[in-house]
């Protein structure tokens, strides 16, 4: 009986191990992937290991085409997962990234305040020197580094060129929220602490370490930085793995967080230079406006986005491991603009037709 028993047992601990090596084990959470600075070589991943929906590519790209894009990307886990080029448009061709490139700038000052040459939280006459704006010098002391990252300087927005005699005070900094081209001071900020030009600084610092391409124009207007798609990309992806590239960190992760976190009371959807979705309510460039809801309803509510004029794009989505970049024209060339539009939701409704 006793052997009868052992047999059994026996039987039932084959057949159990059995059973547990027909188990599909859970396969590990894909690493995330960075193109090599040095080469052109950038991994792919198929839609279909993705589960995406093939059938709504189309009316994706015919949306695109439709709205005068040039180029677009899709990167998951740091790979392409689609990349476009319309109306002539290629992997080399240089665009301009205008306000987009706003993020650019913040994230330099951020480097450049962990290497000690600044804190955001000293006056800015302190990099510019006194008289720089033509407020009262009281109100113009008020101004700090961060009220430029924050767009709440407390000039006058309606004045397009940087110059003196355009800085004139509306408001104590802090207490005004309002998108201008004040935050190109922010480049002379980084250039004087620095001891170099602001260009030589960024391609030291950023640029040349995550292998991207392009170039700045500086204007009295506009500080625009142009390049590839593939190098707007590789910004996202930066951004996406908060500012580390491979095994390097960039920038300091305490402060690239605070740059996609609500950044004053003000305009919940504002960090330092990023547009932020998820938040309760947002002003739009050129208003005073506090409208209520996500800045993007259709887009995931983590996301966060670098916008310039003409609809330049990069959002990042850390929930979905997500970078997606658009360049190209105005999706309304009858109505355009400088940051955040209606093309966005659109755009969005026609991504998460592909993804989900």
């Amino acid at each position: 009986m006793k052997s009868f028993t052992f047999f059994m047992m026996l039987l039932l601990s084959i057949s159990s191990c059995s059973k547990n090596d027909d188990v599909v084990q859970p396969t590990p959470s894909e690493s995330m992937y960075f193109p090599s600075n040095s080469s052109s070589t950038w991994e792919t991943k198929s839609l279909s290991s993705l589960g995406w929906n093939q059938n709504a590519v189309q009316p994706l790209k015919d949306f695109l085409v439709q709205k005068n894009t040039k180029s677009f990307i899709i990167l998951v886990n740091g790979r392409i997962v689609m990349e476009e080029y319309f109306n002539g448009h290629t992997t080399s061709t240089i665009w301009q990234w205008n306000s987009a490139g706003k993020t650019l700038v913040a994230t330099t000052t951020g480097i450049a305040q962990q290497e000690g040459l600044l804190n955001i939280n000293n006056k800015a006459s302190d990099y510019l020197g006194t008289e720089w704006t033509s407020m009262p010098l009281a109100k113009e002391n008020l101004i700090s580094v961060r009220h430029l990252l924050t767009m709440t300087s407390g000039n006058d927005d309606t004045k397009q060129y940087v110059i003196k005699p355009n800085l004139t005070y509306v408001a104590d900094a802090g207490t005004r929220w309002a998108y201008s081209n004040i935050f190109q001071k922010l480049t002379d900020i980084v250039a004087n602490a620095s001891n170099k030009s602001f260009e030589n600084y960024f391609n030291e610092k950023l640029k040349n370490k995550i292998g991207m391409d392009g170039y700045w124009n500086f204007g009295t207007i506009f500080t625009i930085y142009h390049s590839t798609t593939k190098s707007m990309a590789r910004f996202g992806l930066l951004a996406l793995n908060n500012g580390k590239w491979d095994n390097e960190q960039i920038i300091n992760e305490t402060f690239f967080n605070e740059s996609i976190s609500t950044s004053q009371n003000i305009n919940p959807s504002y960090g330092y230079l990023w547009w932020l979705n998820g938040k309760t309510s947002f002003i739009i460039p050129g208003e005073q406006t506090i409208n209520q809801g996500y800045l993007v309803p259709n887009a995931p509510a983590d996301m966060y986005a670098a916008m310039g004029a003409n609809d330049q794009r990069i959002y990042v989505i850390p929930s979905k491991k997500m970078v997606v970049i658009r360049m190209g024209d105005a999706s309304d060339p009858a109505n355009p603009n400088f940051a955040v539009s209606g093309f966005d939701n659109e755009l969005w409704a026609k991504i998460n037709a592909v993804i989900n």
